[in-house]
């Protein structure tokens, strides 16, 4: 099997996303499947709308000698390859890790809902009703679609697109041989990470710990991913306060390192912990739970430590391997 990779990102830049396509396009090969790289950095110079027409066409010729693409996004990288996939009528399998249309909205135009109720509001600001028509028509063309967890298969269903035409396959995770050396604070100390984008909900953790005089909080953002993981393994637990999440790395991460977690209820965080066995989970927006869920793994480290054990022990199913075994699996059976 011959397939187009279209990605947003790819190393040496930074994300998940470029660090998924690293991983197909190395380990694909070992698995009968030839892989040709199309990166949207290398039109990224050009201005926005000559860029997309630019990809589409290194897209299109890449497409030309090769069986299907798969896009791991449905507007920047999933337009153009969709378009290139129609003119040649070849399929196009689609990567969907969340609602780009909901998190411009959050970011950019105004949008205050959660995602679960924005996926039902109609009336939305232009652009914002733009970009959900793009990744919604790329989409429900796509002859399949690939998400991370079925919380994002609900999500994808709710655009209009066929339930079965969605696939749920474990995002992998592989993590570095060895991270830097970081100063660590005595005491009791709570970190988190990722983007400072709203759905985060930083200051709600600000919150929660500055009724602790005696605890600590590092918030990894903005550094590398090392540094980011040295401080997760650092921590005495590791908070995700968001309001949304799809599958998050950052959870899975402390996880496979042993670190104790608080998480909410929120998206895909309920597929990765159970509440009290592997970890903790709290309401969204719930300032006094997280202080309380905090409190009890300050007060009883032995008991947060077993639940670390045991969520270590079950994150088999998201390391690469299996990611890589599944994904190939899907391609030559779904195409």
């Amino acid at each position: 099997m011959r397939l187009v990779l279209a990605t947003p990102l790819y190393p040496p830049e930074i994300g998940g996303p470029a660090t998924y396509a690293k991983a197909l396009f190395e380990g694909l090969p070992a698995r009968g499947i030839e892989v040709t790289l199309v990166k949207f950095s290398d039109v990224r110079r050009l201005p926005k709308l000559a860029r997309h027409v630019a990809y589409f066409f290194r897209v299109r010729r890449a497409l030309e000698s090769a069986d299907t693409v798969l896009a791991l996004d449905p507007v920047s990288v999933g337009l153009p390859a969709c378009l290139a996939a129609w003119s040649l009528r070849k399929p196009l399998v689609v990567k969907i890790v969340g609602d780009y249309a909901w998190e411009q909205g959050r970011q950019r135009f105004g949008v205050a809902q959660d995602l679960d109720t924005f996926i039902e509001t109609k009336h939305v600001p232009f652009p914002v009703w733009f970009l959900r028509k793009v990744q919604t028509g790329v989409a429900q063309y796509a002859q399949s679609i690939i998400v991370p967890s079925a919380y994002l298969k609900r999500i994808v269903a709710a655009w209009g697109v066929p339930a079965e035409k969605i696939s749920v396959i474990h995002n992998g995770i592989e993590l570095p041989e060895a991270l830097p050396s970081i100063p660590r604070p005595e005491g009791f100390l709570v970190v988190s990470s990722g983007r400072r984008v709203p759905w985060k909900n930083f200051d709600g953790i600000e919150r929660a710990v500055a009724k602790e005089p005696a605890w600590h909080l590092h918030i990894a953002s903005g550094v590398s991913r090392a540094e980011a993981l040295a401080s997760v393994k650092a921590a005495s637990v590791y908070v995700l306060n968001s309001t949304y999440e799809g599958l998050p790395h950052a959870l899975i991460e402390a996880m496979m390192l042993g670190t104790p977690v608080v998480a909410t209820k929120a998206g895909g965080n309920t597929e990765l912990v159970e509440d009290g066995v592997t970890g903790l989970l709290v309401p969204v927006g719930d300032d006094e739970a997280l202080h309380v869920a905090l409190k009890k793994i300050a007060e009883d480290p032995e008991g947060a430590k077993a639940r670390a054990g045991e969520a270590r022990a079950r994150m088999h199913a998201f390391t690469v391997p299996e990611m890589l075994d599944t994904t190939a699996t899907f391609l030559t059976t779904h195409v």
